[in-house]
């Protein structure tokens, strides 16, 4: 199967063995995007210590990735968030239901013992176009 690379400078380049996304060949046009962590993409520094802020720019790394794919926040199907601390889910979930558009993907969430760089939060994505 040839699957078509996502690239975008917008975004922090990759920490590892990964692609910031992949698409499907043409005529599936699932696309499946990895997880973001609050990095800036100029430093690829954590934006703060800060659970609020690490999550706005998790969401921010992601929709730079989703339109980089050719689509906005509204072709978002699944989401998988990622919580190194779950007594802060309210919190993420309020900044989820403010950026994400009604109606809403599905998501699972998930409550992890630690993440890359010492992030807070992770989000992934599968989109439709």
């Amino acid at each position: 199967m040839t699957k078509h690379i996502i690239h975008t400078d917008s975004a922090p380049a990759a920490v590892g063995p990964y692609s910031q996304g992949v698409a499907t060949p043409a005529g599936s046009r699932l696309i499946f995007l990895s997880g973001q962590i609050g990095l800036e993409p100029g430093t690829g520094e954590l934006v703060s210590e800060n659970f609020e802020g690490q999550v706005r720019q998790s969401f921010a790394n992601l929709q730079a990735v989703v339109e980089a794919a050719g689509g906005s926040l509204e072709n978002i199907l699944k989401l998988t968030l990622f919580l190194t601390d779950l007594s802060k889910f309210a919190s993420a979930n309020a900044i989820m239901a403010e950026l994400i558009p009604q109606p809403y993907p599905a998501r699972s969430t998930l409550g992890v013992a630690s993440l890359p760089k010492g992030a807070q939060f992770e989000v992934e994505a599968i989109l439709a176009l």
